[in-house]
């Protein structure tokens, strides 16, 4: 990759047995340094596929999105030589891994320091997203532009960030709110921002928040909570 940059990938993955091994057999390997998949108490064979594809696997039992998280860069901060850009990727096959490149442009050739990739802006496959989702995004992002002065048209997870931008961000959202918190948080700092269009497809399986009513509910919840909780 240009520059030399070391770029690691934290995946989240609960009970994803089905589709960790194409997320991983889809990421560009030659230009990242570790794909780090992040174990959330799955019950299922996840992290011994996962570790088969050639992912650095870790357990993490307190369950939770942003746990999840925590506990991948829990790991990254005890290496060594920290790398210069983290990616965060779903397990679930919806997005497209190999578009890792495009998020990593705007960092190396522009100085930006985060980068979305934008469902809303891309292509979505029918059905990837369902209606509470589409409406969730659109009411959550207004919320941040009007609230924070950032203009974002997605919170999707799939998304770079700056090593140094994301220590200064202190994360400590445990679930659904890990990606608002991260928006919010850069745009209080004053970040660089960027959005990217990335392509969205239906995910393998059936989806843990947005898949039952009790997950939406608490999904959006907490989504909001943590908008006005930031302020």
């Amino acid at each position: 990759m240009k520059n030399g940059a070391l770029i690691d990938v934290i995946i989240p993955a609960y009970n994803e047995e089905a589709s960790i091994p194409l997320v991983l057999k889809d990421i560009p390997w030659s230009i990242v340094r570790e794909v780090v998949v992040c174990d959330n108490a799955s019950t299922d064979r996840t992290g011994e596929v996962a570790k088969k594809a050639g992912a650095t696997v870790l357990y993490q039992p307190a369950r939770g999105y942003g746990n999840a998280c925590l506990k991948g860069l829990e790991y990254i901060h005890r290496k060594e030589i920290a790398p210069d850009i983290i990616v965060f990727l779903d397990a679930d096959y919806s997005d497209h891994p190999e578009e890792i490149t495009t998020l990593l442009l705007p960092i190396l050739e522009e100085d930006i320091d985060l980068v979305i990739g934008s469902r809303a802006l891309g292509m979505m496959e029918p059905g990837a997203m369902m209606p509470q989702q589409i409406f969730g995004n659109w009411l959550a992002t207004n919320l941040i532009k009007v609230l924070y002065g950032y203009h974002f048209t997605d919170l999707g997870p799939f998304r770079a960030i700056k090593y140094s931008k994301l220590l200064a961000l202190d994360m400590q959202d445990q679930d659904f709110g890990w990606t608002v918190e991260m928006q919010i948080k850069a745009a209080k700092q004053r970040f660089k921002c960027r959005e990217v269009a990335v392509k969205y497809r239906q995910r393998v399986g059936v989806s843990k928040v947005s898949g039952t009513i009790k997950g939406t509910i608490l999904a959006g919840h907490k989504i909001l909570w943590t908008i006005f909780k930031l302020l």
